[in-house]
């Protein structure tokens, strides 16, 4: 008889979404730590078909996350990727929404809250949705929409010059309207951190993080361990302006030490990884 069944050796379980998406993270990882990869050493160091690391990369290429060359790929400026809203939402998810869970046991119902436009914060954003009673002000659009959307908020958008590429306003208006109010717990991430220094690509989005500390009572910096080890041209303070650093158990030590050597508290948040990366 021709033919032939297949061996259980030979057949392949196909990945979750999830297990794909994780993958794709650590190609989009490794690729920016590099600046540039030759396509066949990510296959080697991913372990899978020639054919599906072209589909990876294509995916990547297609959300213009790289650039996909003859035989390689290179890297777009790492900190617009890790602080666009548009790229940064599909990175570290897993850890982000442990990051919102934690922080959102620092608000209590009533209070008056002050959310970033950081990517980072919107697993949080999603969670002050189901407080009651939150007045909650923010620069971000997406998370005034998420907000709205629950209507359980009271929300103030500050207002001024839009970027579509942050879906976010920053500038002087801002910046006045985060003068005239006071705020129970002001919540900031940040694109780069370097021992203990906080840095962002974008004179206006410095500026307001800045000013984002003058409206609390109480500063919670909430960043995930991708941030860490990289600068960008403004910089913002540091570490120790905030009361409370709430981070992924994969941040490094040295970091961690340069918080606590400028006073700040420190919560480490463990989380469950996103699947393990298989061929597809």
């Amino acid at each position: 008889m021709s033919g032939g069944t297949a061996s259980s050796g030979d057949r392949k379980t196909r990945p979750s979404d999830a297990a794909v998406e994780h993958r794709r993270q650590e190609i989009l990882d490794h690729v920016i730590e590099q600046g540039e990869a030759r396509i066949d050493d990510l296959t080697a160091r991913f372990k899978v078909s020639l054919m599906t690391m072209h589909r990876d990369l294509d995916d990547l290429a297609e959300r213009r996350l790289l650039r996909k060359l003859r035989g390689k790929v290179e890297a777009y400026p790492a900190l617009t990727i890790e602080s666009a809203a548009r790229f940064g939402d599909t990175l570290h998810h897993g850890e982000k929404d442990a990051l919102g869970e934690a922080a959102a046991k620092h608000v209590h119902p009533g209070q008056t809250v002050f959310v970033d436009d950081s990517t980072t914060l919107l697993p949080l954003v999603k969670r002050l949705a189901e407080i009651d009673g939150l007045t909650v002000v923010t620069n971000s659009l997406q998370a005034a929409r998420v907000l709205g959307e629950g209507g359980g908020a009271d929300v103030v958008l500050a207002g001024g010059r839009y970027s579509a590429e942050y879906d976010s306003c920053a500038g002087p208006e801002v910046l006045d309207l985060l003068d005239s109010i006071r705020a129970d717990v002001s919540f900031v991430s940040v694109t780069a951190v370097a021992v203990g220094r906080l840095f962002h690509p974008d004179r206006d989005y410095a500026e307001l993080k800045k000013a984002a500390l003058r409206v609390a009572n109480h500063n919670v910096l909430v960043v995930d361990h991708s941030k860490f080890g990289r600068t960008a041209t403004y910089a913002h303070g540091d570490v120790g302006d905030y009361d409370l650093l709430i981070t992924g158990e994969a941040t490094p030590t040295e970091e961690i030490e340069a918080a606590l050597n400028a006073g700040t508290s420190i919560e480490i948040v463990e989380h469950v990884a996103e699947g393990q990366p298989y061929d597809s």
